[in-house]
């Protein structure tokens, strides 16, 4: 078969699919039974693989191959050498206790290594693209490793980098990058997760002494979750309310010790572990109680907000809800990193499952004929397929966010949340649903725990609500919409922002007889993604003022329209998607390249 045999038939496949046509008899044909090879050498591959790896992931080439080839070094990383090939996965069977130790050992080794230079101590769209390059190697190894340093990088480090100043960074940075201490982050409490805004720890500050005293009043104001706190960290960045001569500031940033260097655990403070999980057993998640926590007046995050030594509370922003979301800014690169996290996870899940149908067979379609390998099955195909359209669409999403990311400014941090928020819930779910998919598509061999798939799923379904809740997370979309669509309304003024500069536009309109080449016309396919975001933030507009002029409050009517939140929510990122992946498309030369895209897509 030739190059373009296999470009027609993948035409041909994909054409029945979108257009539910039934297959021809053809495509069901039977192969000789052979004995097990990779696809690889069977097949020939019709695109140049490097220049596709450039397009999925977008920056750092040279910086992920140098990582990787670190990881094959160690025996740390479980090397395994077949059939003239290197694979490395961590061992999921070993207890608890080992899986942590195990992290801590690549954490020194990779520190040693250099890798993580620069991480916090450098500056520039350059150094972040790099760091995040090499955290997405990590991820594709082991997520608990990958969770440990975003925890004590991207959190702690993030949050000493952002919400401090330059006594923070002089002091914490360096040596949070040398790991000569130890960072968590302490926001979740027991009886407190996405509604950060009610965390019940209590700080109070003591003018006569110039000291913060930090508090735990009751056991659902319990730091939970914690990742690191359980065994190894020293430090931790502290949320909680701040009471100044009785008034409640809000919720605010400090820093506080809960070990010394030897790992004793700090005097008032009580840790103790969250135990073992359904996955990320190689984080040592933890549980903090504070009794009287004293702590220096420099140790509060000051950039959005100060005390002075006499207790007066010092802010340049006024609004306390504005202060809130300055001192939320630190979630935005955890957002960030799982989205990315999400679709690796999603591309190597895809990889396993359209592996093995290509070398597994099942059946014959003839008495005594040879089996059919399961890739040639119109129903595998299915199954597997759109996932991988979407996983090529999501890929130059991904890319895009960082990008967004690594160059943002204070104009576009609000986009920024919207959009990280967006990605964060929609490449999850996506993820979970791909990987239970290729779980199944494996048949029993998925369920062994060198497949990873299974593992998989147990390590990545915290995505769906560790660092936002994703239904939460669909709903502020939706909020933020709706402030868009009620301020163009009463101002009179164009949509700009946020990509919904297409309700300036008049309504598409959609003819009445489609063809074939009309349904594959990219123009035609935005406006339908439009006309759905469209019709959804209107009907979810309508439907809150209505409970509105039913007496209930704004943020009641929200949650009673909690159905059209979501779905809009999920149409605006999935607009966002498309339209970039349509503007990634049209900057590939016309080729091999471009046509393997379409083909996916």
């Amino acid at each position: 078969m030739t190059d373009n045999d296999r470009v027609s038939r993948r035409t041909e496949v994909l054409t029945n699919h979108l257009l539910r046509r039934t297959p021809p008899p053809s495509l069901l044909r039977p192969l000789p039974c052979l004995s097990y090879s990779p696809p690889e050498l069977s097949n020939t591959i019709s695109f140049d693989t490097r220049e596709m790896r450039k397009l999925m992931d977008c920056h750092n080439l040279e910086d992920r191959d140098w990582l990787f080839s670190l990881i094959l070094q160690s025996p740390l990383f479980n090397p395994r050498h077949r059939a003239g090939r290197f694979f490395v996965c961590p061992d999921y069977n070993q207890p608890m206790e080992h899986q942590r130790q195990a992290t801590m050992k690549r954490i020194a080794y990779l520190l040693d290594k250099g890798v993580f230079r620069g991480w916090l101590t450098g500056n520039g769209p350059e150094q972040e693209l790099r760091k995040l390059a090499l955290h997405e190697v990590i991820g594709m190894y082991d997520h608990s490793l990958a969770v440990k340093l975003g925890v004590h990088f991207f959190l702690w480090g993030g949050a000493v980098k952002f919400l401090g100043t330059k006594r923070h960074h002089d002091k914490w940075l360096n040596s949070t990058e040398n790991y000569d201490i130890k960072g968590c982050f302490a926001m979740s409490e027991l009886g407190h997760g996405s509604n950060v805004r009610g965390i019940e720890t209590v700080t109070t500050y003591d003018s006569n002494t110039g000291e913060f005293v930090i508090n735990t009043p009751c056991e659902s104001g319990q730091k939970y979750w914690i990742g690191g706190a359980a065994n190894h960290a020293t430090h931790t960045i502290v949320f909680s309310q701040l009471y100044i001569n009785g008034s409640n500031q809000g919720v605010h940033a400090f820093i506080a010790q809960i070990r010394d260097s030897d790992g004793n655990i700090c005097p008032n403070i009580r840790i103790a572990d969250c135990g073992h999980k359904i996955g990320l057993n190689g984080v040592d998640n933890g549980r903090i109680w504070f009794d009287n926590v004293r702590i220096p007046r420099e140790n509060l995050l000051n950039s959005v907000a100060d005390v002075s030594p006499s207790g007066e509370y010092l802010s340049a922003i006024k609004n306390a809800d504005q202060r809130f979301a300055a001192f939320l800014a630190p979630l935005t690169s955890g957002r960030v990193t799982i989205a990315v996290s999400a679709v690796y996870i999603s591309k190597i899940s895809l990889a396993i499952a359209i592996r093995y149908a290509l070398t597994r067979r099942a059946f014959s379609i003839t008495p005594n004929g040879p089996e059919v390998l399961l890739l040639d099955y119109p129903s595998h195909q299915r199954r597997l397929l759109p996932l991988l359209a979407k996983v090529y669409a999501m890929s130059f999403a991904a890319n895009e966010l960082k990008m967004m990311y690594v160059n943002r400014t204070p104009k576009s941090n609000k986009a920024i949340h919207i959009v990280s928020s967006a990605y964060k819930a929609t490449l999850t779910w996506n993820n979970m649903r791909t990987l239970q998919e290729c779980r199944e598509a494996c048949g029993g061999q998925g369920v062994k725990s060198e497949n990873r798939v299974g593992n998989f799923m147990g390590e990545f379904d915290v995505h769906s609500t560790f660092e936002g809740d994703n239904n939460v997370l669909m709903q502020q979309i939706s909020k933020a919409l709706f402030a868009e669509y009620v301020a163009s309304q009463k101002k009179k003024k164009p949509f700009s922002g946020l990509g919904l500069e297409h309700m300036n536009k008049p309504l598409p309109v959609i003819p009445s007889q489609l063809t074939s080449s009309y349904i594959r016309n990219s123009e035609f396919q935005i406006d339908l993604f439009h006309l759905r975001e469209r019709d959804l933030l209107r009907r979810f507009a309508e439907e809150v003022s209505e409970y509105q002029s039913r007496g209930e409050s704004k943020e009641s009517a929200f949650i009673l329209s909690y159905q059209l939140a979501e779905e809009l929510g999920r149409a605006f990122s999935e607009r966002a998607i498309l339209k970039t992946f349509m503007e990634a498309e049209s900057t590939v030369p016309a080729g091999s390249l471009k046509v393997n895209q379409i083909i996916a897509c």
